[in-house]
């Protein structure tokens, strides 16, 4: 795991660990590799089953990627692949919040996919990262460096100039995606904390609790709202293409949680969230092309082209490695 900054009223941050052995090293960039492009691949798909396929329902979506992670875990339980604790009465209060925001970080990450173009929906994703820093500070007691500060401030400075002057504004989908990164947010943290506090449950038991009890409440939101009937009827089930990417996006869906899980435990919440920003650098200028919803203007392509250089800008500050403290400049 990443060391961790303790804040003291009056002194400066203290710092757990000054160097990471190689192997806590390799741990922290495969895990965040990973996430990448478990991230990258969804994002890509979602947007071609909801908008080139215009599936009708983001709803039945998440469904089915609630449904293929409680299937997945439940299966590899039992046959001893993978190891988390069994059910009890506490479990569910021992995860609070963090199923409820589980599943509307996925509902609103998916309607944003829907509602937007790739393009404008990576750059407001890009308030996430703000709202991880104060969350991290808040609740962890994290104080992010000087250099960290400097790069998010130019990912966001980029994100608001692109969103000013975008073209093809859809309210409904802007609320969509600033929801989503405040739960992103909460939910990086959230997951970051439980992990601390409650080892019996391990990543894989947050994942498997998290979507089974999620699934009543989303098969009855799905009931209510009319989605359930709208997606059963939808006429391209019969399409092989269609089915395909459905059933790969429900796959995905579980691995994304996975990989979201395994950076946040061995990086930080915020490593987590600037890694998923960072990996719509494909995606926003693939997106250009993809969905064919990206109305171009050059204010807007500024914009997204500074935020994409704050990105870059964190990638380096947060990987490179710390200066080495040579015995002779340590003092007795």
């Amino acid at each position: 795991m990443t060391s961790i900054e303790i804040i003291s009223s009056d002194k400066e941050p203290l710092i757990e660990e000054q160097t990471d052995k190689p192997s806590t090293t390799w741990l922290k960039v495969s895990s965040a590799l990973f996430y990448g492009v478990s991230s990258f691949m969804i994002t890509v798909v979602n947007k071609s089953v909801l908008t080139s396929y215009s599936f009708p329902s983001f709803q039945m979506l998440a469904f089915g990627q609630m449904l293929t992670t409680v299937v997945v875990l439940y299966s590899s339980k039992h046959l001893k692949v993978v190891k988390f604790s069994d059910f009890e009465s506490r479990t569910f209060y021992q995860l609070l919040p963090l199923p409820f925001i589980y599943i509307s970080n996925m509902v609103f990450g998916l309607g944003g996919t829907k509602e937007l173009s790739l393009p404008m929906f990576t750059m407001l994703r890009r308030f996430s990262i703000l709202m991880t820093m104060f969350a991290e500070f808040w609740i962890l007691g994290v104080r992010p460096k000087l250099p960290v500060k400097i790069s998010v401030a130019l990912m966001i400075l980029g994100a608001f100039v692109a969103a000013t002057t975008d073209l093809g504004f859809n309210f409904q989908g802007y609320l969509f995606v600033l929801l989503s990164d405040f739960l992103t947010a909460s939910n990086g943290v959230f997951t970051k904390k439980i992990l601390g506090t409650n080892k019996e449950i391990g990543k894989y038991g947050i994942m498997f609790y998290c979507a089974l009890f999620m699934l009543p409440f989303s098969f009855i939101i799905m009931w209510q709202t009319g989605d359930l009937k709208i997606a059963i009827d939808y006429p391209t089930w019969s399409d092989p293409g269609f089915l395909v990417q459905f059933f790969l996006s429900c796959g995905m869906g579980f691995i994304l949680n996975y990989s979201i899980i395994l950076c946040t435990q061995h990086n930080s919440a915020l490593t987590t969230t600037i890694i998923g920003c960072l990996k719509n650098i494909l995606v926003t200028y693939l997106g250009m092309f993809i969905g064919g919803d990206y109305i171009f203007s050059t204010n807007n392509f500024i914009g997204i082209n500074l935020s994409v250089i704050g990105s870059v800008l964190y990638t380096y500050v947060t990987f490179k490695p710390p200066p080495k403290i040579s015995s002779s400049s340590i003092k007795v």
